[in-house]
C-alpha cells in the first residue's frame, strides 16, 4: 500500500493564502515540464477499469504517470515511486507549503 502525503498551507501560522487554489495549481503545473492536467484519473486493473473525477496533475516519470490531485485547497500524492519524494518537496517549496502525512 502506498503512503499518501498532502501539500498544504494549513500548518502555517500566517500564510499569504491559506489554501492552494485550483487556478494557482493550473498556473504552476502548466509551467512545469512533464505535467499535464486531467479532470479524470483512469485506473486500469487486470479485470476492470475505474475512473475517478477530480482535478489531477499527471506527472510523466519514466514510463508511468503519477497523479497529484488538487482537492479542497490542498494537493495530494501517493508515494508509489521513490522519485515522487523529491518532486513532492520541490512542488511544496515552490507553492510555499508544507508536506504532511495524510
Amino acid at each position: 500500500m502506498n503512503q499518501r502525503f498532502r501539500i498544504t498551507r494549513s500548518m502555517q501560522e500566517n500564510p499569504v493564502e491559506r489554501s492552494i487554489s485550483l487556478e494557482e495549481c493550473k498556473d504552476y503545473f502548466a509551467s512545469q515540464p512533464d505535467f499535464s492536467y486531467s479532470r479524470e484519473l483512469i485506473i486500469q486493473g487486470t479485470e476492470s477499469t475505474m475512473s475517478i473525477e477530480g482535478d489531477f496533475f499527471m506527472w510523466k516519470y519514466a514510463d508511468v504517470e503519477i497523479p497529484f490531485r488538487h482537492y479542497m485547497g490542498d494537493v495530494y500524492v501517493a508515494i508509489s515511486n521513490e522519485a515522487v519524494v523529491p518532486k513532492m518537496i520541490e512542488i511544496a517549496t515552490d507553492l510555499q507549503a508544507d508536506v504532511v502525512d495524510g
